[in-house]
């Protein structure tokens, strides 16, 4: 087993994760009708709302004035202790004299899609999106294509080749446990003991939420499964249901520090943020099952500030972005090329940990059909 330390922020999904370096339902529904904006056009004649580039604004510093001219970026389900999206915010912000309107930090990746299909037209509506693998490739058609200027860095295998997404952070699942209230968890099948009855909680409905897709992945890993065949996981909750050990509360800062949820399933850098609070917990990445993932990073293709929402792009695909995610215990997708050129945070990344071994990490096809799968079942085993 891996457990990892706890006194700092650890990390998070991708394609071929190298085993040495891994890695709203409502926006203020009171908002009225708007036209959807297309942001005028830009210097070279583009409108903004379908410029692929800076380039097509003449420039990083006429794209960094057009976003001004918007002055506002819609955010969503963004939690200021997720990836360090507080300070990443806050950051861009200072930078731009641009505020950002954070929206339901605590939503879901299908929340998402979903506040943009409900709140689409109207000022209110979200610019940018942070999606789990299974959501965001299930919506590219709402995507709008777009290089950022480190677009080449980024390996291929992290990215749509036209821009309509890019992977932005990654990370590993874990098991996050209270051990002033439960025995230490060893591994996955130590769940199903007497001693965890009621106290098992998942981030997530694993049919919406991306961490509760990677929750159940890794369970079906440690059982004998893979990528090909998440069953195993879905019949391993089947069986912590029927014994009482499922606990079918989301987890949130708030009800770790309650107690009432005492062991939880979710990215290592979330469960390890947890040990700054309360100190005995601890984080597990099982050794038979790690499982990794990177988070997708895209533009709303009906964002009411289109501008805004290329440079917030711009901005986390910096340096200075990349190096903020690396601060709050995430891997940053550029992270071997800012290494090769020496301009990582050097701290930040020594703190980023390494799993030696093989890593599970599903292909889009692979997603594809897992979600299938669990739409399929999940219900019917946890119901």
């Amino acid at each position: 087993m891996i457990i990892l330390p706890t006194a700092h922020r650890i990390l998070p999904r991708a394609a071929a994760v190298a085993a040495s370096a891994l890695v709203a339902v409502g926006l203020a529904a009171c908002a009225p009708p708007e036209k959807e904006s297309s942001g005028g056009d830009t210097e070279s004649g583009v409108k903004v709302s379908e410029a692929t580039s800076a380039e097509d604004f003449g420039g990083m510093d006429k794209l960094v004035e057009a976003a001004k001219a918007e002055g506002e970026l819609n955010v969503i389900a963004l939690p200021p202790d997720w990836a360090n999206y507080g300070a990443l915010i806050s950051a861009f912000e200072d930078k731009y004299g641009i505020k950002v309107n954070s929206a339901q930090p605590d939503a879901s990746s299908q929340d998402e899609i979903n506040a943009a299909n409900q709140q689409k037209g109207k000022s209110s509506a979200p610019d940018v999106f942070d999606l789990g693998q299974s959501v965001a490739l299930a919506n590219t058609s709402m995507f709008a294509p777009y290089k950022v200027a480190t677009f080449d860095d980024i390996p291929a295998e992290y990215k749509d080749a036209d821009g309509k997404w890019v992977n932005d952070y990654g990370g590993f699942m874990s098991i996050g446990f209270d051990t002033s209230k439960v025995p230490p968890v060893t591994s996955v099948e130590d769940l199903l003991k007497p001693e965890y009855q009621g106290k098992v909680a998942l981030n997530g409905d694993p049919t919406q939420a991306g961490a509760g897709f990677s929750g159940v992945l890794m369970v079906a890993v440690a059982q004998g499964g893979s990528a090909d065949d998440i069953a195993p996981g879905v019949e391993f909750f089947s069986k912590l249901k029927q014994a009482g050990n499922f606990l079918p509360v989301d987890p949130t800062p708030a009800t770790i520090e309650s107690g009432q949820t005492p062991v939880v399933i979710d990215w290592n850098y979330l469960n390890a943020t947890e040990s700054k609070k309360v100190p005995s917990w601890q984080v597990l990445v099982p050794e038979n099952a790690p499982v990794a993932g990177y988070y997708y990073q895209a533009i709303n293709s009906g964002a009411p500030h289109p501008a805004a929402a290329r440079l917030w792009q711009e901005f986390l695909f910096s340096d200075e972005g990349q190096n903020l995610y690396a601060a709050g215990g995430v891997r940053p997708v550029r992270a071997d090329a800012m290494i090769a050129a020496g301009t990582e945070d050097k701290a930040a990344f020594a703190d980023l940990p390494v799993v030696h071994g093989p890593v599970t990490n599903p292909t889009p096809e692979q997603t594809e059909a897992a979600t299938k799968y669990l739409a399929d079942n999940w219900a019917k085993a946890i119901g």
